[in-house]
């Protein structure tokens, strides 16, 4: 055998080879990207926010901690995150609407800093630097579904690290002449990998909602009259 024949047996050994890690890979890629991305990460179209006295802070861009103050962010330009970096400005909802769905995002906080993210545009999860708080958190910790029910068993990050939630959620229903014929539902909440939250029923909006009131699909909104916050990998699958 030539040393061509041999180095021509080896290469097609390795394609061989690397094979079914591709498609693992491109099965991981294909599920990374599955269902809508909300937010286009350039800037603020397909976004409102609420009516309020306070100015909007939104922008888009590259939030980290500042080195002067852990308690503030810096932005650079050259990102694709949507950032609130002030604090103390107006909440924001998105177009896109929504029934029942699966909801990821990542969000990250400054220290001491606070927000929310609204399911529906009425249901808030709690967003809040918790860190140090894993064995005792409570009804206002990072997870916890604001006024009904502290997060279990939760893994907090650090300020400037990336949390990341995935939210199994159950609309209201309603009957063609719109009573409500079955409760809003946490089906199930995950942070960071632990399960913080299982079939919680919701029997109304929480407090600061974009209407106050329950309807058959909602918006995604993002608290920003408290605290800085960034969120990142906004993406909601319809079911």
């Amino acid at each position: 055998m030539t040393t061509a024949t041999i180095g021509k047996r080896l290469a097609m050994a390795a394609v061989l080879a690397a094979a079914p890690l591709a498609a693992v890979l491109a099965a991981e890629s294909k599920e990374e990207v599955k269902g809508d991305r909300i937010f286009n990460g350039k800037d603020l179209t397909g976004w409102k926010t609420k009516q309020s006295k306070n100015k909007s802070n939104w922008v888009v861009g590259a939030a980290k901690l500042d080195p002067n103050d852990a308690k503030k962010l810096v932005v650079a330009k050259d990102g694709r995150e949507l950032v609130n970096a002030q604090g103390r400005g107006v909440d924001i909802y998105s177009e896109y609407i929504h029934g029942d769905a699966i909801i990821r995002v990542e969000v990250m906080v400054p220290k001491g800093s606070n927000s929310g993210i609204y399911v529906h545009g009425e249901y808030e999860i709690q967003v809040l630097d918790s860190f140090g708080k894993d064995k005792n958190p409570g009804a206002g910790d990072m997870g916890a579904i604001y006024s009904a029910q502290p997060p279990k068993n939760p893994k907090f990050k650090a300020p400037g690290e990336w949390s990341q939630f995935e939210i199994h959620w159950q609309a209201p229903k309603f009957d063609d002449k719109g009573a409500k014929t079955a409760n809003a539902k946490f089906v199930k909440v995950i942070l960071n990998g632990q399960v913080i939250h299982e079939n919680v029923e919701m029997k109304g909006p929480t407090p600061g909602g974009v209407t106050g009131k329950e309807h058959a699909q909602g918006p995604l909104m993002f608290q920003g009259d408290h605290g800085p916050v960034s969120y990142r990998n906004i993406i909601i699958q319809k079911l």
